[in-house]
């Protein structure tokens, strides 16, 4: 398993470089910057690194989202608002639930942090595969970034410790992004094929919320296989269906 810290248009040099400090206090070396408002070269930035000044100068720089999370197989949103109205579809996960189960995933991983000032929109979430929520006292819910950033790397890094202490080895391949991306087009093909649901935004939520539910489950590249030929023949037999006379 591979991580990466994938910011989106990172805003502050003080957060920048405090962020490459946790990631070096945490042992996560991949930082991928999607057009970030400061550069790494920032002195400030340096300076806030302090002895992780090697992962500002081994920075990715990307223009779009889409780009950075051609780098990675899976896709880790973290949001401060919990679903509900915002988007409804979507079920987050503590940073604990989430490092409980990152263990079992042998691809990369990028977690996707917002901007200081607003966060990740409603499109940039709805492209990530899950979102992690960290649980805030209501009377100030929104964190800094770069604590953000530490309390999720944090648990993450303690999860690695106790899997390494147990010696915990997955032998099963798990699915890259691609081949659930390739499921996913299945599923929508059979929806199209059946005209189901009628309402063509119930559809594409439909689609959606089966995107969520194999990001969640971090399901095996064999499992996700097993399911290619009977999507496949259930669309053949329906399109056949079409044209037979009654």
């Amino acid at each position: 398993m591979e991580l990466a810290v994938i910011l989106v248009e990172v805003e502050y040099p003080i957060n920048l470089g405090s962020i490459a400090r946790v990631m070096k206090n945490f042992g996560v070396k991949e930082l991928i910057l999607v057009n970030p408002k400061v550069s790494p070269d920032d002195k400030t930035a340096r300076k806030f690194a302090v002895h992780a000044v090697d992962i500002l100068e081994n920075a990715k720089i990307v223009k779009t989202l889409d780009e950075a999370l051609e780098m990675v197989d899976l896709a880790v949103g973290t949001s401060g608002v919990a679903g509900e109205d915002y988007i409804p579809e979507r079920t987050p996960i503590t940073p604990e639930e989430f490092a409980k189960r990152i263990f079992l995933y042998e691809g990369k991983i990028g977690i996707v942090f917002g901007r200081e000032s607003r966060g990740l929109d409603n499109e940039e979430l709805k492209k990530l595969d899950f979102t992690v929520t960290i649980p805030t006292s209501d009377e100030y819910p929104v964190m800094n970034l770069s604590h953000a950033v530490a309390v999720i790397l944090y648990e993450i890094y303690k999860q690695r410790i106790r899997s390494e202490e147990t010696e915990v080895k997955e032998k099963l391949r798990k699915s890259t992004r691609e081949e659930k991306a390739r499921l996913v087009e299945l599923w929508e093909k059979l929806l199209n094929t059946l005209d189901y649901p009628k309402d063509l935004e119930r559809r594409k939520l439909s689609v959606l919320m089966f995107q969520r539910f194999l990001g969640r489950g971090f399901i095996y590249a064999k499992e996700v296989h097993s399911m290619y030929g009977p999507l496949r023949k259930a669309i053949e037999m329906l399109e056949r269906c079409k044209n037979d006379s009654y």
